[in-house]
């Protein structure tokens, strides 16, 4: 069996390629990469692969049995180049992809969805064996605003009250390695969240807690928040698509109860005390 990760450099493909060493040998791994010198200090065989180059990624794919299909990062590109990939994959003779799609993408009103569920139809239509990993939110997209919420003294977003059921990447990595290295897992969806739903308000607490600082959860209007991030340095487009997904988290999006992420890795997740220690550390 030879096992290839897309996006092998990026953080989450990082994570993925380490626990796939804790348990097949080195050279089963194959680490696919837009720029493969990057993956020097992966200890693992590289190819180069853009998502967005087709001409190259049938030869890279050669001898690959198993293919864990992490979603571009390039928003609005992602339905297209993640078709190349299938097509590639079936040229190349890959047994079974593993896919990275979003949290309930089938009906979820986040705007990612529309992408990932035109690349979950074009999956279900490649005649291939598939696995559809349906990622929730990362705490790291929280818990990366945490100098800015210790610089300003409150912690701000527009999630309202919403339940967020939130994992580490790392948690989501273990569950591509278990479906990845284990069997039964063709054809079917699983749905990936934390065990416990917070709110941004219980994050903020926590994060006041375990610093000592008061920090409150201050939720904003959508745009006020979207201005706030636009402030801080980030693209309008990325600025603006944050804020929505918040508001969106505010309804639900973002929850889920049936608990396939921690039976898949077989334990439980990251606790939110977990993932802010970690993150301040």
């Amino acid at each position: 069996m030879t096992i290839a990760v897309t996006g092998a450099t990026g953080q989450l493909g990082r994570l993925v390629i380490d626990g796939l060493k804790e348990q097949i040998a080195p050279e089963q791994i194959v680490a696919l990469a837009r720029n493969p010198e990057k993956a020097a200090d992966l200890g693992v065989g590289s190819r180069g692969f853009d998502y967005g180059q087709p001409d190259q990624l049938v030869a890279a794919l050669d001898g690959v049995t198993r293919l864990l299909l992490i979603s571009s990062s390039e928003i609005g590109q992602r339905a297209v180049q993640h078709r190349n990939v299938i097509d590639a994959a079936k040229q190349a003779g890959v047994g079974h992809i593993v896919y990275t799609s979003l949290l309930h993408a089938d009906r979820s009103p986040i705007s990612l969805g529309q992408e990932h569920r035109a690349t979950e139809a074009d999956l279900l239509a490649s005649g291939l064996a598939v696995t559809i990993l349906r990622n929730g939110w990362y705490f790291e997209n929280y818990t990366a605003s945490i100098p800015a919420a210790l610089a300003n003294g409150a912690f701000v977003g527009c999630a309202g009250e919403g339940q967020l059921s939130l994992a580490t990447r790392a948690d989501y990595a273990a569950a591509a390695v278990a479906v990845l290295t284990g069997e039964g897992h063709a054809g079917k969806t699983y749905e990936l969240a934390g065990d416990v739903a917070i709110t941004l308000a219980d994050l903020a607490a926590e994060l006041s807690r375990q610093t000592g600082n008061t920090l409150p959860y201050v939720n904003l209007p959508e745009a006020e928040f979207a201005a706030t991030l636009k402030g801080a340095g980030l693209p309008d487009v990325f600025a603006e698509g944050l804020a929505r997904w918040d508001v969106d988290a505010s309804n639900g999006a973002l929850f889920d109860d049936g608990r396939a992420l921690s039976a898949l890795i077989g334990r439980r997740t990251t606790s939110l005390e977990e993932a802010i220690y970690h993150a301040l550390a």
